[in-house]
C-alpha cells in the first residue's frame, strides 16, 4: 500500500497530509479562542446592546481580550518549560 499510508509497523501519514491537519487544526484552536474571548468579554463588558458602542465599552472589550492573551500567553509558555524540566 503506498501513498498516505504505509502498511509496514503500521500507518504513518504522509508528511504533507499531517501538516496539513495541523494546520486545520490551528485554525480550529483559532476560531475557538475568538469565540471564547467573545463570550468572555461580551459578559464582562456590555451590560445591555447600546445602539452605538461608546469609548468606555471598547476600551473595556479591548482591555479585556489583550489580558486574556496575555494569560493565555503566560499560561502556555509556564506549560512548555514545566514540560521541558520533566
Amino acid at each position: 500500500m503506498s501513498g498516505a499510508f504505509d502498511s509496514g509497523d503500521g500507518p504513518k501519514f504522509d508528511p504533507e497530509v499531517a501538516r496539513m491537519i495541523e494546520v486545520e487544526s490551528q485554525k480550529a484552536r483559532f476560531t475557538q479562542n475568538a469565540y471564547q474571548f467573545t463570550d468572555v468579554c461580551w459578559d464582562k463588558c456590555m451590560d445591555k446592546i447600546p445602539n452605538r458602542m461608546d469609548s468606555k465599552t471598547e476600551a473595556c472589550l479591548s482591555n479585556c481580550v489583550e489580558r486574556f492573551l496575555d494569560t493565555t500567553h503566560f499560561v502556555l509558555n509556564r506549560l512548555g518549560s514545566m514540560g521541558k524540566q520533566d
